[in-house]
């Protein structure tokens, strides 16, 4: 993609500075700012650049991610921009579960007036728009669809673009540059020595079936068969995930193990607490996965990636390097059952009710014939 040269007035003078999309004046008298976005590990990663840049253009202000309980475990003792983890409430089309009128009240009570900008992160604006204008922050950025509320400085929210660079965008309507095209997470000692004692010294390929939407789930006998190839080059292979993993995670095992009963193939899913899973990603010489967090986890961590995708979360959610992160996708643009257009996707457009997978026909040769290059690369690059 992309980064147009932008001119930009700050304090009096022209600086020029790559950015997305327009570089706009910084605001003054910034001290406090928080940012909205919710949703998972992997929504948490395509923020972070943006984050970052919103750190480096107002170095003095403290940042409030008002997010999710697994951003706050992530972030918790991390360097990082952001300063501290607020957690969000359940409301509609900002955080999922059974409302509480109540609890909505209470949060916008203890933060209302607390911010000088707020940066809307989190979607079209149809919902996260009306949350963000009640904390009553005297400027604010963010996306908008048509029928979205205004905020003071906007950019339209068209559902095919990279998220990274979607949220980049957003913020340089602050006058925030991009320092950071990927997010970047450091591990502590604590996640380090963990992994320690869950993985062998020796080279680790780590795969991770879940995903959120089950059609972008790849088939566990096709994880099995890299699994295979893995363990016969020498590999200690590992499945992660969480509980919702452990019968993918269980069933790859079992079919790895009865096609090379030698071979080094164990389930970690379901066992693993956040630092753990980090420690053990980057530990990995390789991680194989779908579209999902631990992925998206791994790359932050700079571990090396084979990832399987649908095309139209390649287009919003894949990694933009390929020195590091491979990927494989699928072009499915049809429900195999009733023949819906998979293409109309966003916060407009109705989701069929099937489940039919969209990556099935990626072929486990060509993954694992990017893992060996990979594990060739992360020896090379990492020291492994």
């Amino acid at each position: 993609m992309q980064h147009p040269e932008t001119t930009a007035e700050f304090g009096g003078r022209q600086d020029t500075a790559r950015a997305v999309g327009p570089l706009l004046a910084p605001f003054e008298d910034v001290h406090r700012i928080a940012v909205l976005r919710g949703g998972g590990l992997g929504d948490l990663m395509f923020a972070l650049p943006a984050i970052t840049a919103l750190h480096a253009r107002y170095p003095e202000a403290s940042i409030t991610l008002l997010g999710m309980p697994a951003h706050a475990a992530l972030l918790d003792g991390r360097p990082g921009p952001v300063s501290e983890v607020l957690e969000l409430p359940v409301h509609e089309g900002v955080r999922p579960g059974e409302a509480d009128p109540a609890a909505v009240d209470r949060f916008f009570a203890g933060v209302r007036g607390s911010f000088d900008l707020a940066v809307q992160l989190h979607g079209g604006g149809r919902n996260s728009n009306p949350f963000l204008l009640r904390l009553a922050a005297p400027h604010t950025v963010g996306t908008r669809t048509p029928d979205a509320a205004a905020l003071e400085r906007t950019i339209p929210y068209a559902y095919y673009q990279h998220e990274v660079f979607r949220a980049l965008e957003v913020v340089g309507l602050a006058g925030a540059a991009p320092v950071d095209l990927e997010a970047r997470l450091q591990l502590t000692p604590g996640d380090a020595e963990r992994a320690r004692r869950l993985v062998g010294p020796g080279p680790v390929v780590a795969l991770h079936p879940g995903a959120t939407d089950p059609r972008r789930r790849w088939p566990s006998s096709s994880f099995a068969e890299v699994a295979v190839r893995a363990a016969t080059d020498g590999c200690e292979v590992v499945v992660v995930g969480d509980a919702s993993d452990v019968p993918a995670a269980e069933e790859i095992v079992r079919r790895a193990l009865g096609a090379a009963p030698a071979a080094s193939v164990r389930s970690l899913a379901g066992r693993l607490e956040l630092g753990e899973l980090l420690g053990v990603l980057e530990a990995s010489a390789v991680v194989v996965g779908n579209d999902s967090g631990p992925r998206h986890l791994a790359q932050a961590l700079g571990t090396p990636t084979v990832g399987v995708f649908w095309i139209g979360n390649m287009i919003n959610a894949g990694p933009v390097g390929r020195t590091l992160h491979r990927v494989h996708f699928s072009w499915v643009t049809h429900c195999a059952t009733c023949g819906a257009d998979l293409r109309q996707v966003g916060w407009t457009a109705e989701r069929c009710e099937h489940d039919d997978p969209l990556v099935a026909s990626v072929q486990p040769d060509a993954v694992y014939a990017d893992v060996a290059e990979l594990r060739a690369t992360s020896l090379l690059l990492r020291g492994r």
